[in-house]
């Protein structure tokens, strides 16, 4: 089995509580690295939110544990309004422009060319944890990952 695919076992079989720790402590060091990172007049919140947003849609599906985790980037970026099915649909819609998200996914590579390795391998622990939501990533959701780290 390669080091990846352990890696992914293991984020599977996290319990809650040190799942939330991982995720909360890593993005506590992340978000304010990529603030200080400015990308084409994008800031470094709104970068770290689509590598967030990446990672829930990387399968292609929304479960409503993604939606709950991701509704704040959601929100932000669809408006209050925007509810579950609202989502589900634009993820669909997301899943039809695969040009679009090859752009996205090479932009998203790019970035994280340019920072730190460390910082780098939190971004991938995040967007593995966040693939890892409804219990496991999928090979869709590793295909994506694997993506980002080469």
């Amino acid at each position: 089995m390669s080091e990846f695919n352990k890696l992914c076992k293991t984020i599977d079989e996290l319990d809650p509580d040190t799942y939330t720790a991982i995720l909360t402590g890593k993005s506590a060091k992340v978000i304010p690295a990529l603030a200080a990172l400015s990308e084409d007049g994008i800031d470094g919140v709104t970068v770290f939110a689509h590598f967030i947003l990446g990672a829930v849609v990387a399968d292609g599906k929304l479960t409503e544990e993604e939606y709950l985790l991701a509704m704040p980037l959601f929100k932000s970026f669809f408006g209050d309004s925007v509810n579950y099915d609202d989502c589900k649909r634009i993820v669909k819609s997301m899943k039809s422009e695969t040009e679009e998200l090859k752009t996205t996914i090479d932009e998203m590579v790019d970035i994280l060319g340019q920072l730190s390795e460390d910082l780098k391998d939190d971004i991938i622990i995040i967007c593995m944890l966040i693939c890892s939501i409804d219990g496991k990533i999928s090979a869709k959701e590793k295909s994506w990952i694997k993506q980002l780290i080469e």
